[in-house]
């Protein structure tokens, strides 16, 4: 999951701060004030199948590539969380620690996270048992007791340290 945020300007910018010092509640409050205060902002998801298919690195690249073409208007200038950068055709940045130095890179990390986290509970109804709607599939103590009781799901990357050489029939 990457997200892609253009901020106005003229709107307060406070309380935009890295989604992981928020908790569900400030990210929720801060993601609906964004739409509220007329930001724009896109996301983009890769499947596990792809970043299985390709490299975590890759897939995350992807994702954000797709997360600012996504945006409407196009942006003049992309602010990058990380060392790294995708491949775009517009004037990219890479910030380390970003989401700590920039107000729209840590929008964006709470776009991300939300809408991950969202979805996420919704998947928990489509696959009991595991316990998403706790762990938001991380790869928790509790999240690696389902998967050796229930084996992977289709979300599953297979290539994820604790499913590695796991099939559906464990």
């Amino acid at each position: 999951m990457a997200a892609a945020v253009i901020l106005d300007p003229t709107r307060d910018l406070s309380g935009y701060r890295d989604s992981k010092a928020l908790s569900p509640d400030q990210r929720e409050r801060a993601f609906v004030r964004l739409g509220e205060d007329g930001h724009t902002w896109a996301w983009a998801q890769v499947s596990a199948a792809e970043i299985d298919a390709t490299n975590i690195l890759r897939a995350t690249m992807r994702a954000m590539a797709l997360a600012v073409a996504r945006l409407a208007p196009r942006p003049d200038y992309v602010l990058v969380d990380g060392p790294r950068v995708p491949e775009l055709t517009l004037t990219v940045e890479a910030l380390v620690h970003g989401d700590a130095l920039s107000a729209s890179i840590a929008a964006a990390s709470i776009v991300a996270k939300v809408q991950r986290d969202r979805i996420v509970r919704e998947l928990d109804s489509k696959y009991p048992g595991y316990g998403l709607w706790k762990h938001k599939g991380y790869g928790t103590v509790l999240h690696l007791e389902a998967l050796r009781r229930l084996g992977p799901t289709p979300l599953h990357r297979m290539s994820f340290r604790g499913v590695e050489g796991m099939s559906d029939g464990h």
